[in-house]
């Protein structure tokens, strides 16, 4: 098993250096891709704080597993009731953690790894993804098929106050996906994933943490089953990955119809995020035998691809605050290996 699995991830590693230098000028030649094998099975999320990376096991798990940045293994968050989405405050020093069988969120501080609070949302909630725009931490909850919604947490109030039933004008299939800008605190983006067509909603944040629905999606414009979500720093772009079509898309958040730039990833995109400066954008795509994670420049230039030698977990993605790696957690779906996660280094350009 070790011998495959090492054969597997020298595989992918001379693979994504091959792909990464069939891209022209100006991409410069970066280090070689790495791979740790984690104590998990299936992966919810992944973030990156900087000198620590976390990664939640989901449902069916109780830990959230810690590296450093270049993907050894630190520590675990452990005895946590099936965490999934994580998030990470302004300053990188809180981790929050979506707990939906616990009806809960939780909070660590990422130095001590020491949880510092849990916020109880509600019996039947299931928080399942979160965003932050300052005091208001945002969470898409729903345990029942359209029994979800949108809940805000004040954490600005001591202590902080929990409401939930925050979308009033439309209903969620189950829990919505959640996005937020970090340089613009008055809009959050909602996603509705298990239907299809899909939709997404754009939403105004007022005064007191108030949520006013501006817009959805035109008709069929994301496309189906969708994935994942993302907004630039500034509130300004949408991003979506859709099982279809083949690319993820960009749309104006002021106007969500047709895409002003598309990004070619193959079959059944599965995971988007923006870097920190809104530069560039990480794709993924859950295709067989085709490269797993794409690097783009915002107006659509390819800079990098990677193949990761198992699928990509969907939404498992994200971005070095420096923008000089992306991270990148596969699986194996027959369960007989476990989790990986890759440390993609980005080209220079």
């Amino acid at each position: 098993m070790q011998i495959r699995r090492g054969a597997t991830v020298a595989l992918a590693a001379l693979t994504a250096g091959l792909l990464t230098g069939a891209f022209p000028a100006p991409a410069v030649a970066a280090a070689t891709p790495t791979a740790t094998p984690l104590p998990l099975t299936q992966v919810a999320d992944v973030v990156s704080a900087g000198d620590r990376v976390f990664v939640s096991g989901g449902r069916s798990s109780t830990d959230v597993v810690v590296t450093s940045a270049t993907g050894a293994l630190v520590g675990t968050l452990a005895d946590l009731p099936g965490p999934t989405d994580l998030l990470l405050s302004a300053d990188r020093q809180t981790l929050y953690v979506a707990l939906p069988s616990a009806n809960a969120i939780a909070a660590f501080d990422t130095g001590s790894l020491i949880e510092s609070a849990r916020y109880d949302t509600g019996v039947g909630e299931c928080p399942s993804s979160l965003a932050l725009t300052g005091r208001y931490l945002w969470f898409g909850y729903g345990c029942d098929q359209w029994g979800g919604n949108i809940g805000r947490i004040d954490l600005g109030r001591q202590p902080a106050r929990v409401t939930t039933g925050m979308a009033t004008t439309q209903d969620f299939y189950g829990a919505p996906l959640l996005a937020a800008a970090s340089q613009n605190r008055s809009v959050l983006l909602a996603g509705q994933a298990g239907l299809s067509p899909a939709s997404v909603y754009a939403y105004a944040i007022g005064a007191g943490g108030t949520l006013t629905l501006l817009r959805a999606n035109d008709w069929t414009a994301i496309g189906s089953n969708l994935q994942d979500i993302s907004l630039d720093p500034t509130g300004t772009t949408v991003y979506t990955a859709a099982g279809a079509p083949y690319e993820v898309q960009a749309f104006p958040f002021a106007d969500i119809s047709i895409p002003s730039a598309t990004y070619q990833t193959g079959a059944y995109p599965n995971a988007v995020e923006v870097s920190r400066d809104g530069s560039r954008i990480a794709a993924g795509a859950d295709a067989t035998y085709a490269p797993d994670v794409f690097l783009f420049r915002s107006d659509g230039t390819a800079l990098a691809q990677f193949e990761l030698g198992d699928e990509l977990s969907p939404g498992a993605l994200a971005w070095a605050p420096n923008g000089a790696r992306v991270y990148a957690v596969s699986y194996d779906w027959t369960g007989a290996n476990p989790a990986t996660l890759h440390v993609l280094p980005v080209p220079a350009t």
